[in-house]
């Protein structure tokens, strides 16, 4: 029993100071009725919803492992899809918080999502240059389509046509036709990447933003249209595109039929940078975009009536202009020419607190247009706009700060009660109950780079990357004084063991010992006296100190130079005693346990070393991290301690059998601080991801043995998961192909078939042994049925089988089907058609069916014994798949026959969207509720 209560196992419990996470964009929802309130962000793994108004987190979804990179609400409201870092994508409710439905296709990041008008299909662009339009409703994927060179950028459907658009890095605009899922026009016009299309104008103009400061515009013509009677009219006095932007037009395929891009010219953007994003909003009267600067370009775009308006009054200028020169001819009109920046006028410029990673707008109701940004400092930002007035004023409303740091916390510590977590950054302290994760202090100060409590946790000290010392007090949140302490940057800082004083370490090779002591407060001098720190001695070394550890018995003093050792002295005479010399790189971090035996130092040489402090003498040399070691803690009253690493893992070791006992995961980038409580029960990290994690110890314990074969899964996992995409026959290279891919879920979905088929076959085995030995014995012999056919409630093996593809996931299904051999088919067709001829889920077994003939076509058409069956599925399949279709009309007849004769009787259009109506009653209500209240 001793190795198994040996270790406990720590978990993650908590991410908190991250407000939203840069990888992912910022969308609006429209929860609970209310519109521009509430946005949606990635928060690492994690999407947090935030109400604007009241700046809090509403709900939390709670993802896969990997980290988010793109958002995208239902045209409903009621889901939200996000795409994550490994290619997958889950579809969350936001009435739940659940998510029920996984898309597995991409092999890299997810880069777009984008529902078409009914929030029927999805389409998703990766990173693996791949298009996947999925299936919500079916839950599964439709096709892939092939044929961009670089990461997608942007994918789109059209409303009234059944096409969708697309642009990536390679500098393509493809037009996809998906009823055929081929390419059937790529524009070439741009020079550099695509970072962001829109479509405008009642999706008959594209505008794409690329890696120069030019906004290009196209006119879109669908072919075989009705033209509007009025547009030739607007056309002639549209200033057409130079001879020079003419060869920037798209190549007209002979073949094409559908719609034809004409350059319409191009809008100059303030940023002379790339574009970031570009988007427009639902009504597709307002285009704003932005680059890497603070800067947000907000565009008004006109409607026809307000061009053909604007034409005129050129037009009426144009002609008192020409009578004023004096021109007799009057039957030539003059010539007018709207060109596009009159069409697409800029409205105003938003600047932001900081640089801009992504934005998201919406147009309320009165012409109040609400837009939100998200921050590269770890923050949001919401303005206000109103468009209708003459001159656009845009007023900040919102700004989410408290939650976060705005840069990288560099150090952590935690109070003597396990109670208080201390964070600090670049810019601020801030204190968090380590409980409800709450920030409860938030104080102004110097660039942080180590801290500590003072003893009674009443107040904090901060080294800073100046050289001073900043003492803080906790219950007012003010700096109680600034000490300059060190000539450099003061790297660490370490409590006295007796908590009379500590000791600092700088760059400028000084070691300096500090005591606290109590003087009189100048800025109130009735009251009592306040803490300061007094400088007692220094220790002058050859390099510079970059961290410095007291022993638990206050006897000795560790030092870690520039020059890769580590030097121990004597702490009352500050005399040397020993050099810890063997690292490569210098020892960034360091801890000794509780018993002062022994010693860990942790290096940017990627290497722990664990020394007894007795002679100086190496125990062991263990590769630790992938890259620098940063941080290095015991664990109190234990030789166990953890390291932290720049390659985002956290790993806990035991110092006595030199073995790794667990690695915590979860931070997606370096990880640059941890802090262990007193306790030993908590530990609070923190990364360049800008999230801080808390782990907790629980009760259950760790077998080394248990967790070695849990690691060899996952990396079995993982090799499944990375391996080729397999070909499947009837694909053609470089237009669409299978949406899903293959996973350990699909493995395992195949494996349960083909143990149900080989169940199938051995029951059927035996019930035809069993009716030969009634047959012989002229009586019934009694049959024993398999348990797992018992416990399914006596199903017949067939139907066992049924059973078992209902229980596959559609989304895995086709995968599941090409990982099955070829062995098991002929059982699979003979089932199929016994399913098919009673007319059991026949919707199912086609969709199986079709594709098992499509990848083994070849091998089942050459088999002479399958030639029954598949005639016998030919006829059964048209007859039944008949009469579902006949059913279906059938019902959707009598649904529009029901709906035509309420609303006949009703006299009122049935299944309408009453949201319009519900909202005007209620305004009529807060109205007539305010005037009772005045009135009384």
């Amino acid at each position: 029993m001793g190795l198994t209560k040996q270790y406990l196992r720590y978990v993650s419990s908590a991410v908190f100071g991250v407000i939203a996470s840069q990888k992912a964009n910022v969308v609006f929802l429209n929860l609970r009725g209310e519109k521009g309130r509430y946005v949606a962000v990635a928060a690492c793994e994690h999407v947090f919803i935030w109400d604007i108004r009241k700046g809090e987190k509403v709900l939390i979804l709670s993802g896969l492992k990997h980290e988010v990179t793109y958002l995208c609400p239902s045209p409903d409201g009621l889901c939200i899809a996000v795409g994550y870092e490994d290619g997958s994508i889950r579809i969350f409710s936001l009435l739940s918080g659940e998510s029920n439905i996984t898309f597995n296709g991409h092999k890299a990041a997810v880069t777009t999502l984008n529902y078409d008008n009914l929030g029927g299909k999805l389409v998703s662009g990766s990173k693996d240059t791949d298009v996947i339009v999925w299936d919500v409703i079916n839950e599964s994927g439709l096709y892939r389509l092939k044929g961009h060179k670089d990461a997608v950028t942007e994918a789109v459907f059209l409303r009234e046509k059944n096409l969708l658009v697309t642009s990536a890095k390679d500098t393509l605009v493809k037009w996809w036709d998906l009823d055929t899922q081929h390419c059937f026009k790529t524009m070439v016009g741009h020079r550099t990447e695509i970072w962001g299309m829109a479509l405008l104008t009642k999706e008959k103009r594209i505008l794409t933003g690329s890696g120069d400061s030019e906004l290009r515009a196209w006119d879109i013509t669908y072919l075989g249209e009705t033209k509007d009677p009025e547009e030739p009219e607007l056309k002639k006095y549209r200033g057409l595109p130079s001879n020079e932007e003419n060869t920037e037009e798209s190549e007209e395929s002979p073949e094409e039929r559908i719609l034809n891009c004409r350059k319409a010219g191009s809008i100059m953007r303030e940023g002379r940078d790339r574009v970031v994003s570009l988007r427009s909003d639902c009504t597709g009267k307002i285009l704003a975009c932005h680059g890497t600067d603070a800067v947000l370009e907000v565009f008004y775009i006109l409607s026809e009536d307000e061009i053909n308006k604007k034409m005129e009054k050129k037009m009426k200028k144009a002609k008192k202009k020409a009578k004023k020169s004096n021109v007799e001819d009057d039957e030539t009109e003059p010539d007018v020419e709207i060109n596009l920046q009159d069409e697409i006028q800029r409205l105003i410029n938003i600047k932001a607190s900081s640089k801009i990673k992504s934005f998201d707008l919406v147009m309320c109701s009165k012409g109040e247009l609400k837009i939100v940004l998200l921050l590269q400092n770890n923050c949001l930002e919401s303005y206000t706009l109103n468009t209708m007035a003459k001159v656009p004023d845009c007023n900040k409303t919102a700004k989410i700060t408290i939650g976060g740091h705005r840069s990288d916390v560099r150090t952590l510590s935690f109070s003597s009660d396990n109670i208080a977590v201390l964070s600090a950054a670049a810019e601020t302290v801030k204190i968090w109950n380590r409980s409800t994760l709450q920030c409860i202090r938030t104080m102004s100060c110097e660039y942080a780079l180590c801290s500590l409590f003072v003893p009674g946790d009443r107040q904090v000290i901060i080294g800073t990357k100046t050289g001073k010392l900043q003492l803080f007090d906790l219950a007012s949140g003010s700096l109680l004084e600034t000490v300059d302490a060190h000539d450099g940057a003061l790297w660490c800082i370490c409590l006295a063991p007796d908590q009379r004083g500590f000791v600092t370490g700088g760059a400028d090779k000084c070691v300096k010992f500090w005591e606290f002591e109590l003087v009189q407060d100048e800025n109130n001098p009735q009251n009592s006296r306040r803490l300061s720190v007094k400088q007692t001695r220094v220790l002058q070394l050859d390099e510079d100190v970059l961290c410095v550890r007291y022993s638990p018995s206050q006897k000795l003093l560790t030092v870690s130079l520039l020059d890769c050792t580590v030097k121990i002295f004597y702490t009352d005479t500050l005399k040397f005693f020993l050099s810890l010399y063997g690292h490569k790189l210098p020892v960034l971090c360091m801890d000794i346990s509780h018993d002062s035996t022994l010693i860990a130092t942790g290096s940017a040489d990627r290497n722990v070393k664990i020394w007894g402090l007795d002679f100086g003498d190496c125990h062991r040399s263990l590769f630790a991290h992938d890259d620098s070691v940063m941080y290095l803690q015991f664990v109190p009253k234990s030789h166990l301690f953890f390291t932290a690493g720049k390659d985002r893992k956290i790993k806990q070791w035991d110092a006595d059998k030199f073995e790794h006992v667990q690695t915590l995961e979860g931070h997606h980038q370096e990880v640059w601080c941890l802090a262990i409580s007193p306790s030993g029960d908590y530990i609070v990290s923190s990364s360049h991801d800008k999230s801080l994690r808390l782990w907790e110890r629980t009760r259950e314990p760790l077998i080394l043995e248990e967790e070695r074969e849990m690691q060899r899964e996952a990396e079995y996992e993982e090799s499944v998961a990375k391996g080729e995409q397999p070909v499947v026959a009837g694909e053609t290279p470089g237009e669409s192909g299978l949406a899903g891919k293959k996973t350990i879920e699909t493995v395992k979905a195949a494996e349960r078939i083909m143990e149900a088929i080989e169940l199938y076959r051995e029951e059927t085995k035996k019930r035809e042994e069993h009716k030969a030995i009634c047959k012989a014995a002229e009586r019934e012999v009694p049959f024993s049925i398999n348990p797992i056919l018992q416990a399914y409630g006596n199903l017949s093996p067939s139907a066992y089988v049924l059973e078992v593809f209902k229980k596959v996931k559609s989304s895995e299904l086709e995968e599941s089907l090409l990982v099955l051999p070829f062995s098991y088919v002929p059982d699979l067709l003979t089932l199929f058609n016994e399913y098919i001829q009673n007319g059991l889920d026949v919707e199912l077994i086609c969709r199986c069916l079709f594709f098992i003939l499509r990848i083994h076509f070849g091998q089942i058409t050459s088999n002479q014994l399958m030639l029954s069956v598949i005639e016998s599925l030919k006829n059964s399949t048209i007859s039944r798949v008949t009469h579902v279709r006949d059913g279906l009309g059938f019902n959707m007849a009598g649904l529009q026959f029901l709906k035509r004769e309420i609303e006949a009787k009703e006299e009122v259009t049935f299944f309408a969207d009453a949201t319009a109506k519900f909202e005007e009653k209620r305004r009529k209500r807060k109205k007539h509720e305010k005037l009772i209240l005045a009135v009384v």
